[in-house]
């Protein structure tokens, strides 16, 4: 039903495409929209403790010999019953891996990430429903928490310098290892803007890291991902940095956020 009512709007909608490819951003695809198109699915290197890894998906390697903070295009994979995987470069051995069945018009992001041993490899995977209007040009986001050392998180996406006393996280509580909005679970959406990214404590005002103030484009599509900071801040509780994972319409595919 979900599938067909857009299908009608799409149709409804048409005239206005115009209008719409003259807005920037590049990131809407009618057919994921309408939910017709191939699931996409991108990987993410977040994991700061291993070198180059290769990612695969049933057995075929899709992504080689690429370092922490990479983040690759999405691309197309079969709708069927899946097995992702990631290894070290070159290898047929995987370090991690999971299940999934991916659905038409779904966009998927395989995470490698620190094992909860702290040295180990887990494959995290989000599962984005993508039910972004056909007429939108709202900026998509969401959070994941890929900072070990950081376990639980919320994240504010402000206007510069807000007061954050008497505001509600943007995204809240994202756990280890874990998605806000959570997997399954459509994006935030927002106007284009000036934004700056505050990460606290979950449940607190205790900021642990505040960005740069950045420009959103209309129609981008950003994960906003938590990672332990370089060096001694690699095991320094609640010491964080944060790559921003875009989609492909985007200039680059990552980025990561200067600290203010």
């Amino acid at each position: 039903m979900k599938i067909q009512i857009r299908k009608i709007v799409a149709v409804l909608a048409l005239g206005s495409l115009g209008v719409l490819a003259g807005c920037g951003g590049g990131d809407n695809d009618i057919g994921q929209i309408i939910g017709t198109s191939s699931p996409q699915y991108r990987t993410v290197h977040a994991n700061p403790f291993i070198g180059n890894v290769d990612f695969g998906v049933n057995g075929t390697t899709k992504i080689t010999n690429v370092g922490f903070k990479n983040v690759s295009n999405y691309f197309g994979i079969d709708a069927t019953a899946s097995t992702a995987t990631v290894s070290n470069a070159g290898s047929s051995t995987p370090l991690a891996s999971t299940g999934f069945t991916p659905a038409n018009g779904h966009r998927y992001t395989a995470l490698a990430i620190v094992g909860s041993n702290g040295s180990a490899t887990s494959l995290a995977l989000i599962d984005d429903p993508y039910n972004k209007s056909i007429l939108s040009d709202k900026a998509r986001v969401r959070t994941f928490n890929a900072s070990y050392n950081a376990p639980n998180v919320d994240v504010y996406v402000t206007a510069p310098n807000v007061d954050l006393s008497a505001i509600a996280p943007t995204m809240s509580g994202a756990a280890y290892g874990g998605a806000s909005p959570a997997s399954t679970q459509d994006s935030i959406y927002v106007d284009g803007g000036t934004y700056q990214v505050r990460v606290a404590t979950a449940g607190t005002k205790n900021i642990i890291f505040t960005s740069q103030p950045f420009s959103l484009a209309n129609n981008a599509d950003w994960l906003i991902t938590t990672l332990p900071a370089g060096g001694v801040g690699a095991v320094t509780p609640n010491a964080i940095r944060v790559l921003v994972a875009q989609a492909n319409g985007a200039s680059q595919t990552a980025s990561e956020l200067p600290s203010q």
